[in-house]
């Protein structure tokens, strides 16, 4: 039988505490080491900054399993299964690979063959999906080449598609953040509500996920002081793929119809895990829409898959009109809406309020997309406390230089010469600044 929620709330915390506190240490030690990139011409940021935070978000990845490995309530999941010493030797490898990548910019096939034998290892390892539960059909089970190359797929898609969608400060840590924790609602209702040891471990991973990302968020909000960098954007996707792969592929739907009363609510409760690129698709949603669309709009285009634009889903959002944090925060809401959408979903399958309410909070998303479209204007006798661009009534221009001193010319009035040259910034050390300074003399590309 499963565990109280309290010790994986206490593995939960102690893995965000260790990611928080070594993050600070870890700048520093990027910035030593020179892992600061210059500024690419798809980035959004202005400033150089350092990337290496998937050091720390490793750091809390080995704190969470070593403490709940300490754990009473915990200890049987090391003790009944491999799974967590499959997902610790797979995410030392792919973290080792991202932090090459955030120093030395290593080749993108490079990444690719050891995403691959990343989830190699840990499929040498035990995690591995052994069968499918396929609708009407029942469970298949799956030869081991079979389990073996849709594992290392799953795992491969999942880690681009959260590395994709790591753009904007704060976007793929929330997002992984949210998603885990629909994740581990689905997982602990499976183990604790309905005594199926195998959810134990995704269930696990899923808390530990869960506390990295919490962890490092305060350093990683707009404006960011660190970046994640490919050293934790491939991580948490490799640990989010893990957690999916032992719930989808190990847990015996048989042993679900038990549990669950029949066939129909076994069915019922299944069906987000059917297929197991369903799972990782309704909890990522989003990232996986943007690896799609990514892959396709570079084909068209004759590129590279692998080369990066400026066409990602936030930065269309930031063409659109919405600002650095409005675009996070819209991406946030639409990837709550989807996984614990699908969560709920999950456990009232018949409920059509469940449906009633995904469809007003889709409605509710679509104006926040379009909200930038709108040109809203405050009545009259509210235009004094509102900001100035919602007053229906513009405000008087201001005088140019070139008028006054037009004006001081009628007045019969010489206006006083001014020497010095003009600075970067349009000011002198003797003079006013300047208005509208010439870039074209300082340097600056217009």
């Amino acid at each position: 039988m499963g565990q109280p929620v309290r010790e994986y709330l206490l593995t939960l915390c102690v893995t965000a505490a260790v990611t928080y506190l070594l993050t600070g240490p870890v700048r520093k030690f990027a910035i030593a080491v020179g892992a600061m990139p210059a500024i690419r011409a798809r980035d959004v940021h202005r400033e150089p900054t350092p990337r290496l935070g998937g050091i720390a978000m490793f750091g809390g990845l080995c704190a969470g399993l070593l403490v709940a490995d300490h754990l009473d309530g915990l200890n049987a999941v090391f003790s009944q299964s491999n799974e967590p010493r499959a997902l610790l030797s797979g995410a030392a490898l792919i973290w080792l690979i991202g932090v090459l990548d955030d120093k030395f910019e290593i080749d993108a096939l490079i990444k690719l063959g050891g995403q691959m034998i990343a989830a190699g290892v840990m499929v040498m390892q035990g995690l591995t999906i052994l069968w499918l539960p396929i609708p009407g059909i029942g469970s298949v089970s799956l030869t081991s080449w079979q389990g073996t190359l849709l594992t290392v797929a799953l795992v491969v898609i999942t880690i681009n598609a959260v590395n994709f969608v790591d753009g904007l400060d704060g976007l793929a840590a929330g997002m992984v953040c949210i998603a885990s924790a629909a994740f581990f609602m689905y997982a602990y209702r499976l183990w604790y509500g309905y005594g199926i040891e195998a959810a134990a471990p995704a269930t696990l991973f899923a808390a530990i996920l869960m506390g990295m990302c919490l962890g490092f968020l305060p350093h990683n909000m707009h404006p960011a002081r660190i970046f994640m960098g490919d050293s934790g954007s491939m991580l948490i996707g490799l640990v989010l793929a893990a957690g999916a792969i032992s719930i989808t592929g190990q847990v015996d739907p048989d042993a679900m119809k038990l549990n669950f009363g029949g066939t129909r609510d076994a069915t019922h409760a299944m069906l987000p895990v059917f297929i197991p690129l369903l799972m990782p698709l309704s909890i990522i949603a989003i990232p996986m829409a943007d690896l799609v669309l990514a892959i396709v709009r570079r084909t068209w285009n004759g590129q590279s898959p692998f080369a990066a634009d400026r066409g990602h889903l936030h930065h269309r959002l930031l063409e659109i009109g919405h600002s650095h944090s409005r675009a996070v925060l819209i991406m946030y809401f639409w990837s709550a809406l989807i996984a614990f959408g699908a969560v709920a979903y999950s456990v009232h399958s018949a409920s059509m309020w469940i449906v009633l309410v995904i469809v007003a909070l889709s409605a509710v998303g679509l104006v926040l997309l379009l909200l930038p479209r709108f040109d809203p204007r405050a009545p009259r006798w509210a235009e004094r406390f509102v900001p100035p661009r919602y007053r229906r009534t513009k405000p008087e221009p201001e005088h140019s230089a070139a008028a006054d001193e037009q004006d001081d010319e009628v007045r019969g009035e010489r206006p006083a010469v001014v020497t010095g040259v003009s600075g970067v910034n349009g000011a002198t050390a003797i003079g006013p600044r300047s208005r509208f300074p010439d870039r074209r003399k300082t340097g600056a590309s217009r």
